[in-house]
C-alpha cells in the first residue's frame, strides 16, 4: 500500500539529511545562535524564535534554514593597543590588494562552481554549497582587501580553497556531522608582512570545507 515502509527500511534511509540530530547538536546550533545575537546579528525576538525551533528540530534538514545566514563565529575584540608616543607602523601594502567590490554571494546548489586564474575576491565573499560543491583557486587572484573573509557553508557539499605560499590563511569554521582542514599540502608558506589574509568561516553540515597550499 503506498505510504507504507519497505521491511527493513528505516525512515530517511539514502537521505542523510533526514538522519535524527542529538542533543549536542543542537547545543551547538543554540550556542551559534546565542554568539550572533551578542554580535547585534539578531534581535531577541529572533533569537527566541530560532532557539524554539532549533530545541523542536529533528532532522539535519531542519537546521538548515535556521542558521543559513549566519556566518560561524562572532568577530571577537582586539584588545586596544597601550599607549605609546610614537606613531604605529604601518602595514605593509601587498601588490596582491587592487579595489575590488565588498562582497559577492555565489550558490552551489546540486551544482558547481569554480573561479580560478585572474579574479578579484571581495572584502567578503559567501559561498553556499548544497549538495554541490565549490572550487576557489586563490593563487592568482588579487584580494579587495589586505584581509578578505570568506564564508563557506557546506549542507551535504563541499569546498575545496587552494592558496600560493604567499596567502597566510585562518580556518574558523565549525563542522557539525563535518569538518573544516587545511591549509595542506607539501608546499611550504613563504609568508611576510605583506602576504595577504585570507579568514575561511562557517558551517559544515555533512560537508566538507578544505584548504590546500599549492605552487603558483
Amino acid at each position: 500500500m503506498a505510504g507504507e515502509l519497505t521491511p527493513g527500511a528505516a525512515p530517511g534511509a539514502g537521505d542523510p539529511t533526514r538522519l535524527r540530530i542529538s542533543d549536542a547538536e543542537r547545543h551547538q546550533v543554540a550556542e551559534l545562535l546565542r554568539e550572533a545575537a551578542g554580535e547585534g546579528r539578531l534581535d531577541l525576538d529572533e533569537l527566541d524564535q530560532r532557539l524554539e525551533a532549533t530545541y523542536a528540530a529533528r532532522t539535519y534538514a531542519d537546521l538548515v534554514p535556521i542558521t543559513l545566514d549566519l556566518p560561524s563565529h562572532p568577530q571577537h575584540l582586539r584588545p586596544a593597543a597601550p599607549p605609546t608616543t610614537a606613531p604605529a607602523t604601518p602595514r605593509a601594502v601587498s601588490a596582491d590588494v587592487v579595489p575590488g567590490p565588498e562582497r559577492e554571494s555565489h550558490f552551489a546548489i546540486m551544482s558547481g562552481l569554480s573561479r580560478k586564474g585572474l579574479w578579484v575576491v571581495p572584502r567578503h565573499l559567501t559561498i553556499l554549497a548544497l549538495m554541490g560543491g565549490a572550487e576557489l583557486d586563490l593563487r592568482r587572484a588579487k584580494f579587495a582587501a589586505d584581509e578578505v573573509t570568506i564564508t563557506i557553508n557546506a549542507f551535504m557539499g563541499g569546498a575545496q580553497v587552494i592558496v600560493g605560499p604567499h596567502t597566510r590563511v585562518r580556518m574558523e569554521g565549525t563542522g557539525i556531522m563535518g569538518g573544516y582542514s587545511g591549509p595542506s599540502g607539501l608546499v611550504e608558506g613563504h609568508l611576510d608582512e605583506t602576504s595577504p589574509v585570507v579568514r575561511i568561516k562557517g558551517v559544515a553540515i555533512w560537508g566538507g570545507v578544505s584548504v590546500e597550499r599549492k605552487h603558483l
